[in-house]
């Protein structure tokens, strides 16, 4: 009976799920927006900064874990959970109070959903992107706990979840992008594990650092309208572009290096 008793609390209750690695600028806030959960979650890829300092304040629950990739770092952290429902956050999010009201009602009640997509009012320079296919950018990040598993991707991984899925009503914050250093960081990194990903795919050629790009810049800011933001729409247009055509020219370069070399490039970049 207790036994049974103990299994039905744990399905009203909330873990929240983090992996982080030197997020001293934004983790505070980040926690600060889940602070009344059940459970908090830390996965921390060894970092150099306050960041499992400031973690400390709100949960005992850290694990320092080299760094293995997004899809195992969040793995990791997801079989860590003892409670129903999982959050799953990035330490640049926000929990907004009307969205953490949402999510605190629906966990104590009967849930007509196994996972649930959050719209996400992510930032470019210090303004919201209403515009330029940023928003609503729904993510797949409450769910339960036994319907769920990570798929695995070098860039772009995500949540799976085997079951009815809904959306919630209310936005998380995303604040992704600071600056224009913040942003060319951003995407140097990621286009090259996503060109590790795409790697076996066709045969990259020199026009498609044009095309691509070009379709990027265009896509954005006349189909999205992107341009109704101004030069903060005019902006995220061209990073758009730089990232398209930076990936690929990162696929055409990996196309031709030696299996050897690729391979030890997969082993370093992961």
């Amino acid at each position: 009976m207790c036994r049974k008793k103990q299994a039905v609390e744990n399905m009203r209750k909330l873990s929240v799920i983090i992996i982080v690695q030197n997020e001293e600028e934004n983790i505070r806030a980040c926690l600060e927006s889940v602070r009344n959960a059940e459970e908090i979650i830390v996965v921390d890829a060894e970092s150099m900064d306050r960041t499992r300092e400031i973690c400390q304040e709100y949960t005992n629950k850290i694990f320092v874990r080299s760094w293995q990739g997004f899809a195992p770092q969040k793995q990791f952290a997801l079989d860590q959970v003892s409670h129903e429902w999982v959050l799953s956050l990035d330490a640049d999010e926000r929990v907004r109070p009307e969205l953490w009201q949402e999510i605190a009602v629906l966990v104590k009640s009967d849930a007509a959903c196994d996972g649930y997509r959050i719209a996400r009012r992510s930032y470019f320079l210090g303004k919201w992107m209403r515009y330029g296919g940023w928003y609503p950018g729904y993510q797949l990040r409450l769910f339960r706990r036994n319907r769920t598993r990570v798929h695995f991707a070098r860039v772009h991984e995500g949540f799976v979840v085997e079951g009815l899925l809904g959306t919630l009503k209310n936005d998380l914050d995303h604040f992704s992008h600071e600056s224009l250093f913040d942003s060319l960081a951003k995407l140097n990194r990621y286009s090259s594990l996503e060109a590790l990903d795409r790697l076996q795919r066709k045969p990259v050629h020199s026009i498609d650092f044009i095309t691509h790009s070009l379709g990027a810049f265009l896509n954005k800011y006349i189909v999205q309208r992107a341009f109704l933001h101004g030069l903060h729409g005019f902006l995220l247009s061209w990073v758009s572009a730089l990232v398209k055509m930076v990936l690929y020219m990162k696929i055409w370069h990996f196309q031709h290096l030696p299996e050897s070399e690729q391979n030890r490039l997969q082993k370093e970049l992961n």
